[in-house]
């Protein structure tokens, strides 16, 4: 791609074209003169986007592309919290049930197993039940401001299994709790979990949570109701 146009959204329906701002009209970038060398355009204006599209002008044969963006998160408050690192301990993360596979205690799918790319025959959290209500807990132990989540799924003998979609709640006193809402539409939001059993999901929430307490309530799954998370945010 010889030439091409940058356009962005916040919403991945209405787009805006990158303009030049001398002339006031859609800039076109330069691109790559050959098949290996990076060709690096840095806006004079940086751009705030959900969405980005690159629109190819001028081509060499065929419109063939290879690329990276660069940049960083709005909000500079994205660290994973410690599911992963065990900064969590195992005794911050609890949950409604626990599955044994074969009601075996030796391969229980214990809560503290919920952790981000997590290994072992046993190497996730799943609930006793595949019923809407089942829930894991992770109490972050002091008021933390928690920006999203990071969801897997898991095998079990070959079985692939996941959370395909999923509520959040959080709570201050582990007693009282609050149900995360759109902001559009003033429901409770229904975040889009995952669809196979390894990929990462990130989930942004529009308004970070200020709480200690965070729980996720699965509400659609595959096979069985298996997690495993990370939660991000920061210490403000």
């Amino acid at each position: 791609v010889q030439t091409y146009k940058v356009s962005y959204s916040l919403d991945g329906r209405v787009f805006t074209f990158y303009k030049d701002e001398n002339q006031n009209q859609e800039k076109i970038f330069s691109g790559n003169q050959d098949k290996h060398t990076p060709a690096t355009n840095m806006f004079n204006s940086p751009i705030i986007a959900h969405y980005f599209r690159i629109h190819p002008g001028k081509c060499y044969r065929g419109c063939t592309m290879r690329f990276e963006l660069i940049g960083c998160e709005m909000n500079g408050c994205s660290d994973p919290l410690g599911m992963k690192s065990r900064l969590i301990s195992d005794r911050q993360i609890t949950a409604s049930s626990m599955y044994k596979t074969w009601g075996i205690s030796k391969m229980s799918w214990y809560p503290y197993y919920a952790r981000l790319d997590n290994t072992g025959k046993s190497n996730a959290w799943t609930a006793l039940t595949n019923k809407a209500g089942e829930w894991l807990q992770i109490d972050l132990q002091k008021l933390k401001k928690v920006t999203g989540i990071v969801t897997q799924g898991a095998r079990d003998f070959g079985h692939i299994q996941y959370v395909a979609a999923y509520k959040v709640a959080y709570s201050n006193n582990g007693k009282t709790w609050t149900f995360y809402h759109d902001n559009r539409t003033n429901s409770i939001k229904i975040f889009q979990g995952n669809h196979d059993n390894n990929s990462h999901k990130k989930n942004v929430f529009d308004v970070p949570i200020y709480a200690r307490f965070v729980r996720i309530f699965p509400e659609a799954w595959h096979n069985r109701i298996t997690l495993r998370m990370e939660l991000l945010g920061c210490d403000e």
